[in-house]
């Protein structure tokens, strides 16, 4: 699926010339990487010339780092929308399914967040990466209340917090629509890491 035609909202992206750069360097990044994408890649797919894409946004980098803005943001509420109460297993469920069910739903900018994120300035990266701790932040919690509790064992909580993780994004690695419905596999993603951590 074309990040263009994603259901993620892009609205807030103002003017529509911004917004038309802004989609075309996700689908330009998702396919040549972040350095394999020229000003002129990405211009080309807005509709525009290649000088107009300075007119909204500084550099390439910074496109970059406007996307990974938007998609960290939305995936760590979409983890902060799942975390619905109830006990620690039916919560950790509930949060890995919805987070995988959006790394495929929005591989395509999901993509790009996750395995471009070395090519931002130092400054950009500080950024994301206080938005990725807090990511973290939502499962290791739900893990650490399951240990309190008893129903979990987790010898290694940062490090079972990034497997639990690293399975959701790997998703958006191999996903695209032929291999299945987003909800089905959030939800055997989810059983899977509640499996994972079971006492």
């Amino acid at each position: 699926m074309s990040a263009v035609t994603d259901s993620l909202d892009w609205a807030h992206v103002e003017p529509a010339a911004a917004r038309r750069l802004l989609t075309g360097a996700i689908d330009a990044f998702a396919e040549r990487g972040f350095q394999a994408t020229t000003t002129r890649d990405i211009a080309s797919r807005a509709g525009m010339s290649p000088a107009a894409l300075y007119v909204h946004y500084p550099s390439k980098e910074r496109l970059l780092f406007e996307i990974s803005l938007y998609g960290h943001n939305a995936a760590l509420e979409v983890l902060r929308s799942a975390d619905t109460g109830g006990t620690p297993a039916d919560r950790l469920r509930a949060l890995v399914a919805a987070f995988t069910a959006w790394h495929a739903r929005h591989h395509t900018i999901a993509h790009v967040v996750q395995y471009e994120l070395n090519a931002l300035s130092p400054d950009h990266l500080a950024e994301v990466a206080t938005i990725r701790r807090a990511i973290s932040t939502e499962i290791e919690q739900v893990l650490t209340d399951g240990v309190r509790d008893g129903s979990f064992a987790v010898p290694d909580l940062p490090g079972t917090t990034l497997a639990v993780l690293s399975l959701a994004i790997d998703v958006a690695r191999w996903y695209t629509p032929h291999r299945g419905d987003p909800d089905a596999l959030g939800k055997l993603y989810g059983d899977l890491a509640h499996r994972m951590v079971q006492s």
